[in-house]
């Protein structure tokens, strides 16, 4: 089923739902892309693939990807595409919601968990962040200094849109969005697990282990993988690893 969703600010997203061969039927994953993918990326439709032998799937295209319309904001705004695609999974009958998103839908997964909590139709029952950054404007590594450039000159904004396929907003943030490390203490008690590669060539392992440390401090606590030779986002998650994640998702969200 391919549908256009409406954001509460007015931005039209592309999204699509597999039901998934689970029995019961009243679990879904909404998968959250990262920076420069949509749903129709090979990677993401693997990983929907896998994620739908333990539940439905609902993927979508953050704005500025693919065929939703807008311009990315790069994890600010994107958490009302992420609000949309969970109301729409839970219009279609599914009890259970839980968020699994890459990289940048990583850090809006976390956000996304912090900012609709209560009974509200676009909470969600248990997240998981894969490859996430904790903390903001972060230069520390070449692949990010590269996405800097891409993201903040308009050179580099010409590109993500010529060559990326993503359609990239010229504004700064303002106000600046809570932080990933400021979210996590805020999604107790709903079960969150950061999922993360020693080899990531983005965001060290410091990232995961300051998202760790911050669901700790609250008394809450966070289930942390940290895969050996695992690189970044969807392109490095293998099949057994999204498995595992199915599996974390189908006994977490109860």
């Amino acid at each position: 089923m391919r549908v256009t969703l409406r954001t509460q600010d007015g931005v039209f997203i592309d999204a699509a739902h597999e039901p998934g061969n689970s029995p019961g039927g009243d679990l879904v994953i909404v998968l959250a892309h990262g920076f420069t993918g949509d749903l129709e990326r090979p990677h993401v439709r693997r990983a929907a693939s896998v994620f739908a032998q333990y539940a439905g799937v609902v993927t979508f295209s953050f704005r500025g990807h693919g065929r939703s319309g807008g311009r990315s904001t790069v994890g600010d705004r994107e958490v009302l595409d992420l609000a949309a695609a969970v109301e729409w999974a839970r219009s279609l009958g599914y009890a259970r919601v839980v968020t699994v998103g890459f990289s940048m839908g990583g850090s809006v997964v976390l956000r996304h968990a912090a900012l609709h909590r209560g009974r509200t139709e676009a909470r969600t029952d248990a997240v998981v962040a894969v490859s996430a950054p904790a903390r903001w404007f972060y230069r520390g590594t070449a692949p990010m200094r590269r996405l800097h450039w891409v993201v903040t000159r308009p050179t580099g904004r010409m590109v993500g849109r010529l060559g990326l396929g993503t359609r990239i907003h010229p504004h700064d943030w303002d106000p600046i969005p809570l932080s990933p490390v400021e979210s996590v203490p805020l999604i107790a008690p709903t079960p969150l697990l950061i999922v993360h590669g020693d080899r990531d060539p983005y965001f060290p392992v410091d990232h995961p282990r300051m998202l760790a440390e911050a669901a700790s401090a609250q008394g809450a606590g966070a289930e942390l993988w940290l895969e050996d030779g695992m690189g970044h986002a969807e392109h490095a998650a293998g099949d057994a690893l999204l498995a595992r994640i199915g599996e974390w998702a189908r006994g977490a969200a109860q």
